[in-house]
């Protein structure tokens, strides 16, 4: 029987998705008012993976990764998930947007041999956290890269998002021997 112990802390990341780039610097200071100074963000990214999102969303829309310095205990990803629905929840009740929601925020997290997604919705590869909210292995880490699986979104399957992942792990790695 091994031992227990618990898990090393881990990189928060927010994926954000909108149709309105303008809105990406609004959304960013709101999130580092909850969880901190940014240590990394990607470029913003044409997001034309799905048209999943067009009717509530709009046509035209951008993705940016926002990665925070602070490392965070895994446990805290269900109650991230759930402040990041209700801080959508505030935009979608704004009126002041063309669209019907405005922004779509995935947290997550990565370790040294993964990429967490949480979600709200659970299916097979899914794994209930707490209060409905799952948490989903989306990339793996092995042999120097991120490897898809079966169930990986088109976007997360891009060498651009992989490249960007394998640099917030430089960081994390950093991080974690500081730690």
């Amino acid at each position: 029987m091994a031992d227990i112990s618990l898990p090393k802390p881990v990189k928060l990341f927010v994926g954000i998705i909108s149709c309105n780039n303008e809105l990406l610097a609004d959304v960013e200071s709101l999130l580092v008012k909850r969880f901190g100074e940014v240590d990394m963000k990607s470029e913003i990214i044409p997001f034309n993976f799905t048209d999943y999102y067009t009717k509530d969303m709009g046509a035209s829309l951008s993705r940016q990764f926002i990665c925070f310095r602070k490392l965070i205990n895994p446990e805290e990803l269900p109650a991230i998930k759930i402040w990041t629905n209700k801080l959508e929840d505030k935009f979608r009740h704004n009126r002041e947007f063309e669209v019907i929601r405005p922004i779509n925020l995935d947290p997550g997290y990565l370790t040294h041999c993964n990429l967490i997604l949480a979600s709200t919705k659970d299916y097979y590869h899914r794994i209930h956290l707490q209060g409905g909210i799952y948490a989903e292995v989306t990339l793996f880490y092995q042999h120097e890269v991120f490897k898809n699986l079966p169930w990986t979104y088109p976007d997360f399957q891009t060498e651009e998002y992989k490249n960007f992942f394998l640099k917030v792990r430089a960081v994390y790695a950093k991080d974690i021997s500081n730690n």
